[in-house]
This record gives C-alpha cells, sequence and structure tokens, in this order.
C-alpha cells in the first residue's frame, strides 16, 4: 500500500547546515564526484570551505561538474582527477596529485564510487558479479588503504582523516536482484567498522551513510525499467515521511559527518531513507493499516471485543 503522508511536514532545506566555513583547512577527495550525491556533497563541502578533489572515471564529466561547482562558490578550488578505483597504482597516482595541487594528505575522504545494477542472480555471469565487487568493494579498500598508509608512515606530518563510505540500508539484510551490490556494500560497512578501532588511534574516524530513495542516475536509473522521474514518484510511496530524499540533504549529512562537530563519531553507520525500510516490514503490520477509514476500524474494534468478550472501554 502507499504511503500518502503529506509533504507539508517534510520541508525540503538545500542550503548548507552547517556555519560559514566549517570545513576550511580541509582538503576532501571524493569517489564518484561528478555525479548525483558525489556531486551534491562536493559543491556543499566547497560552499564550506574545503577544498576539493572528484575523481570518477570520465574526466569530462567532472571537468563539467567542476565548472558548475566554481559558478557555485566563487574562489573554490576544486579538482578533477579521472581515477579508476579498481586500480591501486591511479589511486596512488591520484593522491599524489592531491599531494601535489593541495600540498597536504586529504583529510576527508568520502568512498562513494559505486556500480549497480538490476538482475536476476541467475543471469549473471561471473565477470558481472566481478566488477560489481572490484569497483564498490576493493575500490573502497584501494582508495581508504592508500590514504591511510600514507597518514601513519607520515608521522608527526599526520594531520588525520575522517573516511565516509557511501553504502545502502540492504548491505544489512540483502535484497533481490542485486546480489552483487548487496554482498559488496555488506564488506564496506565491515570495512569501516574494523578500521574504526584499529586506526583511530592514528587519528581516522569511520563512518557510512546508508541513503534510501535519493533521485540520481545512478543510485535509481539502473534499478528500474521505469524513467526516473517514475522511479521516485513509486519509491515515494513506500517512505513513511511521504517523499524520496534530495542529494543536497544528504550533502549536509555528510559535511556535519566528516566536520570537526562530529569528531566523536567514528563507527556510525547512519540509514538516511525516511524510514523506508521499516514501513512494511516483516514483523509490522504498518502498510495496509495507513488507509483504514474510521469506520473500519470500528468494524476491527467490533471484531476484536466479539473474539476477546471484552468491553469497548477495556480496548
Amino acid at each position: 500500500m502507499a504511503c500518502k503522508t503529506p509533504e507539508k511536514f517534510f520541508p525540503v532545506v538545500t542550503t548548507p547546515a552547517l556555519p560559514p566555513g566549517s570545513l576550511k583547512g580541509k582538503v576532501a577527495l571524493i569517489t564518484g564526484g561528478g555525479t548525483g550525491l558525489g556531486k551534491a556533497m562536493a559543491t556543499t563541502f566547497a560552499l564550506l570551505g574545503a577544498r576539493v578533489a572528484i575523481a570518477s572515471r570520465r574526466l569530462d564529466v567532472l571537468q563539467q561538474a567542476a565548472d558548475e561547482i566554481r559558478r557555485t562558490s566563487p574562489g573554490a578550488e576544486i579538482l578533477p582527477v579521472e581515477l579508476d578505483v579498481r586500480k591501486p597504482e591511479l589511486v596512488a597516482k591520484t593522491v599524489d596529485q592531491i599531494q601535489s595541487k593541495f600540498g597536504q594528505l586529504p583529510n576527508i575522504v568520502v568512498n562513494n564510487a559505486a556500480g549497480n545494477f538490476i538482475m536476476a542472480a541467475e543471469r549473471l555471469s561471473p565477470n558481472a558479479i566481478k566488477t560489481i565487487v572490484e569497483i564498490v568493494l576493493l575500490g573502497t579498500v584501494n582508495v581508504t588503504t592508500e590514504v591511510g598508509k600514507r597518514l601513519i608512515s607520515s608521522g608527526e606530518k599526520n594531520t588525520g582523516c575522517t573516511f565516509l563510505s557511501i553504502t545502502t540500508p540492504y548491505a544489512r539484510h540483502g535484497a533481490a536482484f542485486v546480489m552483487p551490490s548487496a554482498i559488496s556494500k555488506a564488506g564496506v560497512e565491515n570495512l569501516n567498522r574494523s578500521l574504526a578501532t584499529e586506526w583511530a588511534k592514528h587519528g581516522m574516524r569511520f563512518n557510512v551513510i546508508a541513503p534510501g530513495p535519493v533521485p540520481t542516475e545512478g543510485a535509481m536509473g539502473r534499478l528500474s525499467p521505469m524513467s526516473l522521474e517514475e522511479s521516485a514518484k513509486e519509491a515515494a510511496t513506500r517512505v513513511p515521511l511521504g517523499r524520496c530524499g534530495r542529494p543536497e540533504e544528504l550533502a549536509n549529512l555528510a559535511a556535519y559527518m566528516c566536520s570537526d562537530y562530529a569528531s566523536w563519531l567514528n563507527g556510525a553507520i547512519v540509514d538516511f531513507d525516511g524510514g523506508q525500510q521499516y514501513f512494511n516490514h516483516g514483523s509490522s503490520f504498518g502498510g495496509q493499516l495507513h488507509d483504514m477509514s474510521s469506520d473500519e476500524w470500528e468494524n476491527i474494534e467490533n471484531l476484536i471485543r466479539g473474539r476477546t468478550g471484552k468491553e469497548k472501554s477495556k480496548i
């Protein structure tokens, strides 16, 4: 059943939530930074004063995104870097470029690069599964360990770093038709949990945002035979808050989690889905009951009283 919560109760705020300059002095690396959620985070980080490197496999897309961010935040320092996160040698080269451009290692790393598509598991080739695992899980490992090892070896020059990974709520409970993504995102979450304890002594924090339906071409465009607009409209019916999320909302959450305001936040996984995963949950009766009329509830109450023999006032 559809959720019909009026959107007026939950307005969308797209301006930065943190005070101006909250990320001044920070150098951020955002993989998958040229489109969708990555671009939204890069835009917000730049507005808050960070110098930002955006990385992905398409340099033309990155350059266009960098130009748009500079128009939004005049004077922002944006470095587009062509990168395939599956290749450790290219990850190392990217970190070299960041150090050369900004004079330091990144102290914010957002692992946002992803690959996903809907497909019946029995139709997946070994190569299809391998590709998703290499991008999502091993790509995150490559970026994280490259920066982390350099920070550890830098000794007194270690400026610390906050690592943020973008996963999905189904990383913990699985989901049909996206098996390679589900197992990869689960690994990413455990990578962050593991390093949150092991590398905190080196000044590193590790956290995760698991977004629900936020309409972007990457998140929805490849996961439904419907158009992006149709997918978003359909997804909103399954969110208790009555709408999908906005990239700028996630960007505000990411900015906070990567800022010094959240310096004690470590090892956290934040589900950012409007309560979607609990709507029509297997242990919940919520879905169809939202549309019950007063008369229908009266009938149900009378039925229960008839079964229990209790008076109405005692129910």
